[in-house]
């Protein structure tokens, strides 16, 4: 059953007003009939219901909330991607792959290697591009939450966020030894955690940034003899992640 994103002013007592691009999707998409049902996910507190469609225009759909469902789509680790700011094809990727993996928030960081400059001029409209894009792989993905993608920040910035979280892994090409299955293995129970995976851009991650990581309690791990491209290095992590906690 096809689910839609409201916000809590579309709601009045027990119907839900549905507005904006999502009317021409059930109307024309879907087709969707009066009395037919959708499943909707209040935004502004990750709320599912159950709903039934009671009327439908060429500006909205009005439907009579049958029921709360329970949450199954998010997980109770808290994950945030720190990718290294690559090309924007490539952040396009990252950004839809990672959400539909689950994780929370997706930060660009400013590396040495970076080959793109960050410009903060139209960064804004960058970043609310880079937000569409997750907000359509949450919906096509069933999620109750859309990830975050904020600002770029240095990785001064970076090293300060560090604080909060209860791992940071940061994938290293030259890392040898520590391999992320034995990082997830010494983890005794991922419930609640808040964990931050850091990625390269395309030209890696500097020996230099490493070791500044390193000094704030980061964890250096390889991801195993094959050198991953930086749009493939966090889906491979998350993945991993996901499976150690959801499987």
């Amino acid at each position: 059953m096809p689910k839609f994103f409201v916000k809590t002013n579309q709601i009045n007592n027990n119907q839900i007003e549905i507005i904006g691009e999502d009317v021409k999707h059930i109307t024309q998409v879907l087709r969707a009939k009066k009395g037919e049902q959708l499943i909707l996910c209040n935004i502004d507190n990750n709320l599912n219901y159950s709903a039934k469609i009671e009327q439908i225009t060429m500006q909205s759909v009005l439907c009579t909330i049958l029921e709360q469902l329970e949450n199954h789509a998010e997980s109770k680790i808290e994950v945030t991607i720190f990718q290294g700011l690559p090309k924007a094809d490539k952040m396009e990727y990252i950004i839809q792959k990672n959400t539909e993996l689950g994780v929370k928030k997706i930060v660009p960081v400013i590396m040495k290697r970076c080959i793109v400059k960050w410009e903060e001029k139209g960064s804004s409209k960058k970043i609310e591009r880079w937000q569409k894009i997750a907000f359509a792989a949450a919906k096509q993905s069933g999620r109750d939450a859309i990830p975050k993608v904020e600002n770029a920040i240095t990785l001064n910035q970076l090293e300060e966020t560090m604080k909060s979280y209860d791992l940071m892994l940061v994938a290293y090409e030259n890392e040898k030894a520590n391999t992320l299955k034995a990082q997830l293995k010494s983890v005794k129970s991922f419930e609640g955690m808040k964990i931050g995976i850091i990625i390269g851009p395309e030209g890696g991650i500097d020996i230099e940034e490493v070791e500044k990581l390193t000094r704030q309690g980061a964890k250096i791990i390889t991801l195993g003899n094959r050198i991953l491209r930086t749009e493939t290095a966090s889906i491979m992590v998350i993945s991993n992640i996901m499976y150690e906690y959801e499987m």
